[in-house]
């Protein structure tokens, strides 16, 4: 096994980031390597200071790691760096320990029930603030989906909870649909790009299936639309590939614009 105490935390800071802070965040990260049952062998943390002073919790820290291969990831705001930091790597140990008890369980079936049960060991995060940039300095970033293969909604969930998303583009295994899955008040919704019930398998319990159609926009109606909503993220068909897409504001006031791995 690899010597992950010697392992360095890489480190990145936007704003005006406290003196100390990037230390602080190597200590706490550092610290739970201990947790981890497989090598770490990338370790890298962001901290992140809002520019606009009246956001509520103006402090950001991220969190990933690479965990024998894979990415495990966790996030926080606080009012201060160091509740960030505290709250971030609260949330990574979760998902360290959730990696080594439940993983090959998740892979080979459903999730086991019980009281280590990720929907019962999940930190509430709250709601994230975005740089509110001006509506015409916005551009769109895209990138391709972290999921690479096809997976059922259990796979996907468990994706998305240890890489600390609240929403998930995949490929779903029964269907080959694009899809997404993310997060309500009772567990995780299921959205398809083209909804076939027929064909989907059989999902968790806490995953309910979206019967809502999916627009089918462009990538600049799609913008449009998800200011006009006021939501977070937008999931919608792509007009010029016909493809399931996702596009959400990022914490630097940009647009992201996921797309599907091929």
């Amino acid at each position: 096994m690899a010597d992950t105490q010697s392992l360095r935390v890489q480190t990145e800071t936007r704003g005006s980031v406290p003196e100390g802070a990037v230390g602080f965040a190597v200590q706490r990260i550092s610290s739970l390597f201990g947790a981890a049952s497989e090598p770490v062998l990338f370790a890298r943390a962001e901290l992140i200071m809002a520019a606009d002073p009246a956001v509520e919790r103006p402090a950001i820290a991220q969190v990933n790691i690479d965990l024998n291969g894979r990415l495990v990831r966790a996030q926080a705001a606080g009012e201060t760096m160091r509740e960030a930091i505290e709250h971030a790597c609260d949330r990574l140990r979760i998902r360290l320990e959730r990696a080594s008890r439940d993983w090959a369980a998740i892979r080979g079936g459903q999730p086991a029930p019980g009281p280590g049960e990720w929907r019962h060991q999940s930190l509430p995060a709250p709601r994230l603030p975005y740089f509110p940039r001006p509506l015409e300095e916005r551009a769109v970033m895209r990138h391709k989906s972290y999921a690479p293969a096809r997976l059922t909604p259990d796979e996907a969930v468990a994706d998305a909870e240890l890489l600390d998303y609240g929403f998930h583009l995949f490929t779903e295994k029964s269907t080959g649909e694009d899809g997404v899955v993310y997060r309500v008040r009772d567990g995780y919704r299921l959205a398809l790009a083209h909804p076939r019930s027929g064909r989907l398998g059989p999902v968790g319990p806490s995953i309910t299936v979206s019967k809502i159609p999916v627009p089918r926009l462009s990538v600049p109606g799609a913008t449009a639309e998800l200011e006009a909503t006021g939501q977070l993220f937008l999931f919608f068909v792509n007009a010029e590939t016909g493809r399931g897409n996702l596009i959400y504001h990022r914490y630097d006031g940009h647009y992201g614009l996921v797309e599907p791995a091929r």
